[in-house]
């Protein structure tokens, strides 16, 4: 049962259940305390080792029974007038070599399963990742059954032209039928084991990649599913950067420490104390352009850093078209997907002054940046050849931790027409172009990194 274990394990990971390599040998111990004869608790000793989160509860109870399931193998219905199929002593000689023809003659249902079972590890059902390959899996499976001995006995009684071979390969044909419609539904039940979030995952791959700041914006569809993938992205890094605060630095033996404890036994070091290292959360401040071209990759931002609440220490939102205000209550109350919206009704239209932006900043919140703040920027640099005030600039630079922008254009546009970027870009520790969730995501995971030992 081990090699069904390990099987039961990847169709846990496919449905997104994480199940790290410590946790699949825990699994493999608990089996062996409990066994395999009690289907419950079998169930919940699997559950209390390898689920954490009641998402990953429902996630592994829908696939615990997806896989252990057994349905009675549903072969074709005995010819008619009779009321089972055939007896072993009354087998034709045409099918004594292929113990398929027997099992399917005789209505052997239990034999019939345990050689599905058989042939489809021979097959590599369990490797599906398509739905394109259901049918080709089946076909596969059913030849590792011998599917091709069954149509040459069928094709040899239809040969004979006799009553007794015309109604053999009735017969055989009948339970054919059953045997492929078996089958289909085996590999059905594969494909949502093993391959029913490959779609989805690839759609995900597509998105994290599909620029934010393309013409005609996102299809509503898209930015739904594109919300959601955020999250998920979001929850990653999360559980990443959520762990202990502090880990022990081995190696850096802390010596006054370990001389101060060893005060207690006379001198003796009994206890060593190694050095520690102390990692912060992030303070950030986001300063965000919502104009047109920016708004979808601004919405997406701040979706991001507001799904890390766990990890971060604060988080201030601005919003600027030509004027900037304070967004944090109207995201309180809007949340992420209406605040946008909101915003663009009370800033929105306005003629993008970058310049301006920055002077309110300046005024009304430069006492919200310390050198442990990080400032993120979000926006294309196009200031309409208003001044950009490359002095607060400056200013703000010098009172924070790091200046990171981000900007949907490529760098090659930096500096065309009314574009500022290539002056700002000197008072930023970063300037990156950043127009994919994919891209956000390694910006974002970047910034939390850099808060490590100090």
């Amino acid at each position: 049962m081990q090699r069904s274990l390990e099987e039961f394990i990847r169709a846990l990971r496919a449905a997104d259940v994480r199940v790290s390599p410590v946790e699949a040998i825990d699994a493999h111990r608990a089996v062996a305390a409990v066994g395999f004869t009690d289907r419950a608790l079998l169930k919940d000793a699997l559950c209390a080792t390898l689920a954490k989160s009641a998402d990953e509860v429902d996630r592994f109870d829908s696939t615990f029974e997806t896989f252990f399931k057994r349905d009675n193998f549903m072969s074709a219905p005995p010819p008619e007038g009779r009321e089972g199929g055939e007896r072993s002593d009354q087998l034709p000689e045409e099918v004594q070599g292929s113990p398929l023809a027997q099992m399917l003659l005789l209505g052997d249902a239990a034999g019939l399963a345990q050689a599905m079972e058989e042939a489809a590890q021979r097959a590599g059902v369990t490797e599906i990742r398509l739905s394109t390959q259901r049918s080709r899996m089946t076909r596969r499976l059913l030849e590792e059954m011998g599917l091709a001995e069954i149509e040459k006995i069928i094709s040899a009684a239809k040969r004979l032209q006799t009553e007794h071979g015309e109604g053999l390969a009735k017969r055989l044909e009948e339970r054919r039928k059953g045997l492929m419609a078996e089958a289909t539904r085996y590999v059905e039940r594969q494909h949502e084991l093993y391959a029913a979030g490959s779609g989805q995952k690839m759609r995900e791959e597509l998105l994290a990649r599909k620029a934010l700041n393309s013409e005609g914006g996102i299809d509503p569809v898209d930015q739904m599913m594109m919300q959601a993938l955020v999250r998920k992205m979001a929850k990653r890094l999360a559980d990443r950067y959520s762990r202990r605060r502090n880990r022990a630095k081995k190696g850096h033996l802390d010596v006054r420490r370990t001389l101060r404890r060893s005060m207690g036994y006379g001198g003796v070091p009994f206890e060593i104390v190694w050095k520690r290292e102390k990692i912060e959360k992030p303070s950030i401040v986001c300063i965000c352009d919502v104009s047109k071209s920016v708004a979808a990759a601004a919405q997406f931002l701040l979706t991001f850093l507001y799904s890390l609440n766990e990890v971060v220490d604060r988080l201030d939102s601005y919003a600027f078209s030509g004027r900037l205000v304070p967004v944090d209550d109207i995201l309180n109350e809007y949340g992420v997907d209406g605040a946008i919206l909101e915003v663009l009704k009370r800033i929105g239209f306005q003629q993008t002054d970058y310049g301006k932006a920055l002077e309110d900043f300046c005024d009304n919140h430069l006492d919200r940046l310390d050198r442990h703040t990080t400032v993120i920027f979000l926006g294309d640099g196009r200031s309409n050849f208003a001044d950009p005030r490359l002095d607060l600039m400056h200013t703000i630079q010098q009172r924070v931790r790091s200046v990171i922008w981000l900007n949907p254009e490529p760098d090659a546009y930096w500096g065309q027409g009314d574009s500022v970027m290539h002056r700002y870009e000197r008072f930023c520790h970063v300037a990156k172009t950043c127009n994919t969730l994919e891209g956000l995501e390694r910006i974002v995971e970047d910034v939390l990194r850099t808060y490590v030992a100090h």
